[in-house]
């Protein structure tokens, strides 16, 4: 069982910082591309950041220049920091991940969601 786990949001003010954090556990393998979505009540979910194994990356154009996604020494934990945050910024955003299992093969995990709500 591979599970996502997201932390890190909250409420800030528009222009300023967050830093979130998401953790894979379980019996991992690998984990290849991880990447960060959001999404608001009755939109459709959005990609905002990819990154790879390599450590290549990808961003949404809403986010270029403001948001950097990174990966920590253990490549098991994803990072988001959002700067100059604005209030259109403001939705429940998720982790995901493609994940290699022992015995259990490869698949796309995701994270509960964590709420980001940025004030005007």
């Amino acid at each position: 069982q591979v599970q996502l786990v997201e932390s890190g949001g909250g409420l800030v003010q528009a222009g300023g910082s967050l830093r979130l954090s998401c953790t894979a556990s379980g019996s991992i393998f690998s984990i290849n591309i991880m990447r960060w979505y959001r999404q608001a009540p009755g939109k459709q979910r959005e990609l905002v950041a990819v990154i790879t194994s390599g450590g290549s990356t990808n961003y949404a154009d809403s986010v270029k220049g403001r948001f950097t996604i990174s990966r920590g020494n253990a490549k098991n934990t994803v990072y988001l920091q959002m700067n100059s945050l604005k209030p259109e910024d403001t939705d429940v955003y998720y982790c995901n991940a493609d994940v290699c299992t022992y015995g259990r093969g490869c698949d796309v995990y995701w994270g509960q969601g964590t709420q980001v709500t940025v004030s005007s």
